[in-house]
């Protein structure tokens, strides 16, 4: 059997065996044989390689998912749990924005109290922007079959669609601004993500219930654990299915 998803990692990142090699301090033939025999390599070399790719090392080789190791550093990412949305403190939010220095990545439907709650939020993200933090912004599609179809099942129909225009309206001042990306989706959201350099907070949906009432889990990035890279991959999936606005 040979690693296909540590070959086509590889080729995504435009790295050739000898390359991968050199980055992660192992002979290419060791490298050769981790694709060519689906060799598992020992942990920190496991570590380097995944963080090069941009991957999770269970992604890479889902036979580790088990190492107690990886399952102790999962634990170790998830901080806390707030059991309503609107348990997470205003100054909170303001704080994991200000403290933000490479990235600010928000994926939601309507998301509108990030503007009904945090005093300037339009302001308060374009600066970060032009500070050299790079923001992007994926909203719901008003139109999308996606947003109508969660409004149904919440029971408030087309006021979902609604508080999407909302969102975009309250948002056009500081689209196009340099280091502000942003994209509508219409997708099936099974969580609204809202990540902040190494924080990223879930808030996880349930059937019929809005997203204000469901709760929250607080995870920091932890080399070797899996819940902060799952829910990236999430949103970069979701990102990538997404339409420029």
């Amino acid at each position: 059997m040979s690693n296909e998803r540590l070959r086509a990692a590889m080729t995504d990142k435009g790295l050739t065996i000898q390359q991968l090699g050199e980055e992660v301090g192992v002979d290419p033939k060791t490298v050769e044989r981790w694709i060519t025999k689906d060799r598992t390599p020992h942990r920190t070399h496991r570590m380097k390689t995944a963080a090069v790719l941009g991957k999770t090392d269970v992604y890479l080789w889902p036979s580790t998912e088990s190492d107690p190791r990886t399952k102790s550093a999962a634990r170790a990412e998830f901080v806390d749990l707030y059991p309503t949305r609107a348990t997470v403190s205003v100054s909170t939010w303001i704080d994991l924005i200000e403290n933000a220095k490479e990235s600010i990545d928000l994926l939601a439907f309507g998301g509108s109290f990030l503007h009904d709650s945090i005093p300037e939020f339009g302001t308060r993200i374009s600066a970060r922007a032009h500070d050299g933090v790079r923001v992007r912004m994926l909203f719901g599609d008003p139109d999308s079959a996606g947003v109508a179809r969660r409004g149904e099942e919440e029971g408030i129909d087309d006021l979902l669609s609604a508080r999407c225009r909302l969102t975009w309206s309250y948002l056009k001042p500081i689209l196009g601004n340099q280091g502000i990306e942003a994209r509508k989706h219409g997708s099936t959201l099974y969580a609204s993500i809202y990540r902040f350099d190494d924080t990223l907070m879930a808030n996880v949906h349930a059937y019929g219930a809005p997203a204000g009432q469901s709760p929250i889990m607080h995870i920091n990035r932890i080399p070797g654990g899996r819940l902060f890279a799952h829910y990236m991959e999430s949103f970069e999936r979701t990102w990538e299915g997404a339409e420029p606005v």
